[in-house]
């Protein structure tokens, strides 16, 4: 069976690429043609087809959501009622991060639970089976890898995190600037390292990368080019062996297009808002316009507790400047395993963040719905506002919670309220689109 990007340089339509179509207002040729060339891509496996998100150039900017129990935390239902939530609350994808427990159940029962695309990392469960097996995950056999990769294919996953860009070449550039700041912060990046280390061999995801794109275009799977050299501090933002990484994954991006496997590329984790542009811009230019999914991007490393904010911030200018899919934070980065109010604040955070980067990027599309809701805050028409704001419960939550004594107006004027002032005063001015 076809690929979708095989399908579309066949000329066909598919009826993912229809339903992405349908779902951002685009013309299906549009699509057709943006998935041919490479610059989008639609989560699929050809075994669940889960409901069809297009990542790439021309689509709204996609918001992941991740989840996943750890080494101290298992508890199987709540990474359901977490999926669940995040799907609620709007998120694009969902990422199943397990690493604690019985791994296999959580996937399959998170791929059930939701009708979102999930993805995972499977070095995950690779190196955690290599060191239940053998008492030590660096004695991971690279048959049990890619046996690993074919079962959660085949488990219905829609896209997979893989390691394919660390290699003895960036790992030395790690080494010849004298570590990092931040460290390693990718948990199966640092995996992957130890493992080449301690064996003194190369990563078989680089080494043997053709069979990897072989098992992930049998179910139609989207390769997304892990970033496991990504900076986890302000500090170390593009440092060399970050941008090593981003330079093989590009061309690895390139090889597996080639090859008919959908792509995607990863980057880049902690970042000051004044490299923002110039890391998506390089990231565009070395991959021929492939999606970029930013993890993060977290903008400053002093606000733990708050990082969906510091995230949402770095997630802004990132869509504005060309980023296609965004990982949410929650506000337990770097504290605590995400519980489910913090994936619900995540994934809303991240959407918020994302609409105003769309609203830049897409000014010409993207604009319309703020000047409706300005007009409804003017004439006070609450159902309105209601209507056409991202998080319509949230808003008259906050306002039932505080009624105040005339209902046109909210308890924060009260009597003084501003709009209904000046309506009595302008309202006679108002013509054309304005009324």
């Amino acid at each position: 069976m076809a690929t979708q990007i095989e399908s579309a340089r066949q000329g066909i339509i598919t009826p993912q690429m229809a339903a992405v179509a349908k779902n951002e207002n685009l013309g299906e040729e549009f699509v057709r043609q943006m998935v041919a060339e490479g610059k989008v891509v639609i989560p699929n496996n050809t075994i669940r087809n889960p409901l069809s998100a297009g990542i790439g150039k021309g689509m709204r900017t996609k918001v992941n959501a991740s989840i996943g129990t750890s080494s101290d935390i298992v508890d199987y239902d709540a990474e359901i009622r977490k999926a669940l939530a995040a799907q609620e609350a709007g998120a694009d994808t969902l990422m199943e991060l397990s690493v604690g427990g019985d791994l296999d159940r959580v996937r399959r029962e998170v791929i059930a639970a939701v009708d979102l695309p999930v993805g995972n990392v499977p070095l995950y469960q690779a190196f955690c089976e290599a060191a239940r097996k053998y008492g030590d995950p660096n004695k991971l056999d690279e048959e049990l890898l890619f046996d690993l990769i074919e079962q959660q294919c085949a488990d219905g996953l829609a896209f997979m995190a893989i390691h394919c860009g660390i290699n003895l070449y960036t790992i030395e550039r790690l080494r010849r600037q004298g570590y990092r700041y931040g460290g390693l912060v990718s948990k199966g990046g640092v995996s992957m390292v130890a493992w080449m280390m301690k064996n003194g061999r190369e990563n078989p995801l680089y080494e043997k990368f053709d069979r990897v794109c072989d098992i992930l275009k049998k179910y139609d799977v989207v390769l997304s080019l892990g970033n496991g050299l990504r900076a986890g501090a302000i500090h170390d933002s593009n440092d060399r062996a970050m941008v090593q990484e981003l330079l093989i994954n590009c061309e690895l991006a390139e090889l597996g297009r080639e090859m008919g496997c959908q792509m995607l590329v990863e980057g880049p984790g902690h970042v000051p808002l004044d490299e923002v542009e110039a890391n998506i811009r390089l990231q565009k230019r070395m991959s021929g316009d492939a999606p970029y999914y930013m993890l993060g991007p977290i903008s400053t490393d002093v606000a733990p507790g708050y990082d969906h904010i510091t995230a949402a911030i770095g997630a802004a200018q990132s869509s504005r400047y060309g980023a296609d899919l965004i990982c949410y934070i929650t506000p337990a980065e770097h504290l605590a395993l995400p519980n489910e109010q913090d994936v619900v604040e995540g994934v809303k955070a991240a959407r918020v963040a994302a609409y105003i980067g769309d609203m830049n990027k897409y000014p010409e599309r993207g604009r319309e719905r703020d000047k409706q809701m300005s007009k409804a805050r003017r004439d006070l028409d609450w159902e309105k506002q209601f209507e056409l704001a991202l998080f319509p419960a949230d808003a008259r939550a906050i306002r039932a919670s505080r009624t105040p004594e005339d209902e046109d107006t909210c308890t924060m004027c009260g009597d003084f309220c501003a709009s209904r002032g000046a309506g009595e005063l302008f309202r006679k001015d108002l013509k054309g689109d304005k009324v």
